[in-house]
């Protein structure tokens, strides 16, 4: 299984994490290009190589109309402040879109005045994307405008990207969604995210760090301020970190075949970067901890309890199962078990009260002993099948995944016994 784990030590914002990203790649050149034939008019993505504390990696720049749109210091104040990042866009020079529609229109793009709508004419009609990275761009910027909603006091609708709504930022999220399409890795892990402390001079004068909008983006989220004074994670940084992060964690037990540095402009005391690695999951053969949730019931129905145990695992649990059971009064009633890591507890813990009658849960932690495990496609006259290989204490186990049988049974219209006889 492909694992990316983002290091934000530094924080998080957009250009930082395109670079780091794109350095992932065999041929970074060519994804470069890539992303130039994106469809933006007069915009163009420039790659520099950069070092930081005695590090390597890539900076990469948006220019528009062969200028960097950020180049000077956005947040204008006597501390130092890291990225270049998308505050105080006060000049109003225009960008005529050239671009030939049956509806004959002719738009123009301000620095201060892209809402929503704008954003998603730009995305549907003028860029050269999948329908799947659309949704990506669109959904980042939706998490944006959430959070802009509730700091401002107003709807989604009347949402004006002040601080994200230049063409550089709408650059830099649809790069990210791009590569990450492209690399498409099975799980994303984060680090805590750094997100400095001070003041940071925006569109409405100085506001605290994190910004109110970046702060609402990484409500739930682990986060800390560091000893770095100044703005390290940017919304646009912390919505794409929130909409493509499967885990916030230390860095999970991987081999690592790929490491990207995507750097920013400043310089501190620690490398200014965000590093990304990719590489695949090592689960080694060993002990891990589970936890064992457990309620009786006597007053759901059947059906009620069938549901329950879907949202369960549908919601991470390791495992779930009931067992038949006798209450006070000789009433019948029926356990119901879950399994799941610890770090899922609290999760699984709500689940059980939303969606059970319980007034109670109980909690066991178990040791446990575990296979190492490996998911292989392989290919059969049929189609494409998984196929899960389990290792370890002297064993090697094979199964197909069900789920694959049953759709080839029913693509081919066979039984199960037939297509597993076939393969």
């Amino acid at each position: 299984m492909s694992v990316l784990y983002l290091d934000l030590g530094m924080g998080a914002a957009g250009d930082m994490l395109t670079s780091a990203l794109l350095e992932l790649f065999d041929d970074p050149g060519a994804e470069l290009e890539k992303l130039n034939s994106l469809g933006f008019d007069n915009v163009k993505y420039a790659a520099e190589r950069s070092e930081k504390c005695g590090i390597g990696g890539t900076h990469i720049s948006v220019l528009v109309d062969g200028a960097e749109e950020h180049v000077h210091d956005h947040h204008d104040h006597d501390h130092h402040h890291d990225h270049d990042h998308e505050h105080d866009h006060h000049h109003d020079h225009e960008h005529d879109h050239d671009h030939h529609h049956d509806h004959d229109h002719t738009h123009t793009h301000t620095h201060e005045h892209h809402g929503i709508k704008d954003i998603e004419h730009i995305v549907k009609d003028h860029l050269n994307l999948s329908d799947k990275v659309k949704e990506d761009v669109l959904n980042v910027f939706n998490l944006i405008a959430e959070a802009e909603s509730h700091v401002h006091g107003v709807p989604v609708t009347d949402i004006h990207f002040h601080e994200v709504g230049t063409m550089d930022a709408v650059a830099d999220v649809a790069a990210v969604c791009f590569l990450m399409n492209e690399l498409s890795p099975s799980e994303v892990v984060s680090s805590t995210v750094r997100v400095g402390f001070g003041t940071v001079r925006c569109a409405h004068g100085l506001l605290p760090v994190p910004a109110p909008a970046t702060a609402y983006i990484l409500n739930g989220i682990p986060m800390y301020a560091g000893k770095i004074e100044g703005e390290l994670c940017t919304p646009t940084g912390a919505a794409l970190i929130k909409y493509f992060t499967d885990r916030f964690d230390v860095m999970p037990a991987m081999s690592v075949t790929k490491i990207g540095y995507g750097m920013g402009k400043k310089d501190f005391e620690k490398a200014n970067c965000v590093r990304a690695m990719l590489g695949e999951n090592v689960q080694k053969a060993g002990t891990d901890k589970v936890s064992e949730l457990s309620v009786n019931l006597d007053d759901m129905t059947a059906e009620e309890i069938a549901y329950a145990v879907n949202v369960l695992f549908e919601s991470g649990a390791l495992d779930v199962y009931t067992q038949p059971i006798g209450m006070k009064k000789n009433r019948p009633g029926t356990k119901i078990s879950v399994l799941c890591r610890p770090e899922d507890e609290k999760s699984m813990v709500d689940l059980l009260f939303k969606h059970t009658t319980t007034l109670g849960v109980r909690k066991v932690s178990f040791d446990r002993f575990v296979l190492d495990r490996e998911v292989k496609e392989i290919q059969t006259e049929l189609g494409p099948v998984r196929k899960k290989i389990s290792t370890g204490y002297g064993v090697t186990k094979e199964k197909y995944e069900y789920e694959d049988i049953v759709r080839l049974a029913k693509e081919s219209d066979l039984s199960i016994k037939e297509v597993k006889d076939k393969l």
